[in-house]
């Protein structure tokens, strides 16, 4: 079902919200990799939002996602502070790992790997004939 019109703009909301959160409190840069919020999106009833995670040269993601659940109410307790005269009450957080940015290196390598042997097989018909 898609998004509605206040959905779309809590969502943009507790998005730039939550980015700033997290600049500010250090999460955006742990252990040498990088971690930015990519997406928001937002239950119709408003008191849900689903945080996804995107994490980049991060050694152990999963052990960092824990780590940032484990602070979920930290992190809803100082959006509440920042978003208290925008919205009746705070979401409910929920953070998840978006796998998108593994999924286009992963594709880059099948690609790449393509070219290779598109080029060996090039140059073996061409040293044949």
């Amino acid at each position: 079902m898609e998004e509605g019109k206040r959905q779309k703009q809590v969502g943009k909301v507790l998005l730039e919200e939550l980015t700033d959160i997290f600049r500010r409190e250090g999460i955006n840069m742990i252990d040498g990799g990088m971690v930015s919020i990519s997406k928001v999106s937002v239950t119709p009833d408003l008191l849900e939002a689903r945080v996804y995670l995107s994490f980049f040269q991060v050694h152990d993601a999963d052990a960092l996602l824990k780590r940032i659940r484990e602070r979920g109410w930290e992190l809803r307790k100082l959006l509440g502070q920042r978003i208290k005269d925008q919205l009746r009450r705070v979401p409910e957080l929920t953070f998840f790992s978006d796998d998108t940015l593994d999924h286009v290196f992963h594709m880059e390598a099948i690609f790449k790997k393509i070219n290779e042997e598109r080029k060996a097989n090039e140059e073996n018909s061409d040293s044949d004939a």
